[in-house]
């Protein structure tokens, strides 16, 4: 139970300081939609990349 509050709040904290007020996320967004936006976000940006190998240990 531990291990996930840990997880959880490293999510927090990368959520603060790499994304919000992301230019690329917003720029994304505007041009392509909410969608591509989040896709680019999970496959291309290495915060993303950070999100999807603490979510694997939350498995």
């Amino acid at each position: 139970m531990k291990q996930r509050k840990d997880l959880m709040m490293k999510v927090d904290q990368l959520v603060k300081e790499y994304c919000d007020g992301c230019f690329l996320y917003r720029h994304i967004r505007k041009e392509e939609g909410r969608t591509a936006a989040h896709r680019f976000c999970i496959t291309q940006c290495t915060v993303g990349e950070k999100f999807v190998e603490i979510g694997k240990n939350l498995s």
